[in-house]
């Protein structure tokens, strides 16, 4: 397995560009599987999470055609299509489940194995089955994979999701788009990733409309040709903030619509980071003394992701002063703590709160990734450390970030990776 050495401390300084989202690649290219006529996705990132999807559509009969620098794909799929989606490609990402929706709404059946991915937290798939069983859908779980199966097409129907879920919300967009008649969610998610799979969708003769938290979906009877291209990752736009702002540097990041980092780019300001806004790009100059902030709360889009939890704990460990996080989306989020406390780290964890003793100065050490945004804490506290530090399992990490070495490498990171 790879694993980073990296030479601290680093001042990060100079230009990053950020690449398409994993995150909202992941339900657009599950979609693909709805249509008849071929399909070009753009601004793909080129991480594992995606090679892996594409890999699950190509089991499944899809023709994948990848452009030399691999961001771009065109999908053509078979007449008939393969229902099995098999645990050997499923067990590596949670993301697999949103084969699910299509396949069961295009093709009336489908064998999914239950999905793998982070150990993160429970994330039950219950919200996507009882959602797709509403609009038709009958299935039982057997051996770990979702047999499951309809007569028909899907019908639409009104569901109201119990508890605000990404995957599915994303899952029953997709599946209701082939549906007979309309289809009413309540209570969805409304991430940025949520609004470009239905653009993505929309663009292809789908008639997705939204209000509020209400997404209203009229079903059609096929899709169109189409050539769209994958907005940008939110969450390493945010990450790379959080470098500028730890490392008292003076980082451009562009090629992003920085409103979709608000609620982060607020915590950052109060800190004391300055932040020049442009329309697709952002200048974040660090601040000499990081100010603590007392409670720092991860919650459903429009506020701080969880995704950006771990990274912004690394930051409060710098503050001059307590800090604290709660975190209300994932149960198991704080598995790093354990890795930062080996650097040095003073943090104290009570339920789902943490709370942050700062100004800590961090020693080198060898440290272990637990899951994706994980391995990013640890490389952001390796950077500030004094003397080496080596990240194992940066697996993890390939899941989701593209060439992160080689971009931090750019900006003054003394970073390398080596192959094992």
């Amino acid at each position: 397995m790879d694993k980073f050495l990296i030479n601290g401390p680093c001042k990060v300084k100079g230009k990053v560009s950020i690449s398409g989202s994993k995150n909202a690649s992941l339900p657009i290219l599950a979609a693909t599987l709805l249509f008849d006529k071929p399909v070009i996705i753009k601004n793909l990132p080129r991480v594992k999470d995606i090679k892996t999807m594409l890999n699950l559509l190509k089991s499944l009969g899809s023709k994948i055609i990848l452009s030399k620098d691999k961001k771009t794909v065109k999908i053509i799929n078979k007449k008939k299509m393969k229902t099995f989606a098999s645990y050997s490609l499923v067990k590596t990402m949670r993301g697999s489940i949103l084969v699910l929706g299509p396949l069961i709404s295009k093709f009336c059946k489908s064998k999914t194995s239950l999905p793998g991915g982070c150990l993160i937290g429970a994330r039950p798939v219950n919200y996507h089955l009882s959602a797709l069983k509403k609009l038709g859908m009958n299935y039982k779980i057997k051996d770990g994979y979702i047999l499951a199966k309809t007569k028909g097409r899907l019908k639409g129907n009104t569901i109201k999701f119990p508890k605000i879920s990404v995957g599915a919300t994303e899952n029953s967009i997709i599946a209701a788009c082939l549906a007979k008649g309309k289809t009413i969610l309540k209570n969805c998610a409304i991430e940025p990733e949520i609004k470009d799979l239905t653009n993505f969708l929309n663009s292809a003769g789908a008639k997705i409309r939204w209000s509020g938290r209400m997404c209203k979906i009229l079903g059609t009877d096929s899709l169109n040709q189409t050539e769209y291209t994958v907005m940008a990752d939110r969450i390493e736009a945010g990450t790379f903030c959080v470098a500028a702002t730890l490392t008292k540097g003076n980082l451009e990041i562009k090629n992003f619509n920085p409103d979709i980092i608000k609620a982060e780019l607020e915590l950052l300001r109060k800190v004391g980071a300055r932040i020049k806004i442009d329309s697709n790009k952002l200048t974040v100059i660090g601040p000499e003394k990081i100010k603590p902030i007392k409670n720092i709360k991860t919650r459903e889009w429009p506020g701080v992701a969880t995704d950006m939890q771990s990274q912004l704990m690394v930051l409060m460990c710098r503050a001059d002063g307590k800090s604290s996080i709660t975190e209300n989306i994932f149960e198991n989020r704080f598995l790093h703590v354990g890795e930062l406390q080996r650097l040095g780290a003073n943090i104290e964890i009570k339920k789902n709160k943490a709370f942050i003793y700062g100004n800590t100065k961090f020693i080198g050490a060898e440290l272990m990734s637990s899951d994706l945004r994980a391995s990013v804490a640890l490389v952001l506290a390796a950077m500030i450390s004094n003397g080496k530090s080596s990240i194992n399992r940066i697996y993890h990490l390939d899941r989701g970030y593209e060439n992160l070495e080689i971009k931090l490498k750019k900006i003054g990171v003394k970073i390398k990776r080596l192959k094992k």
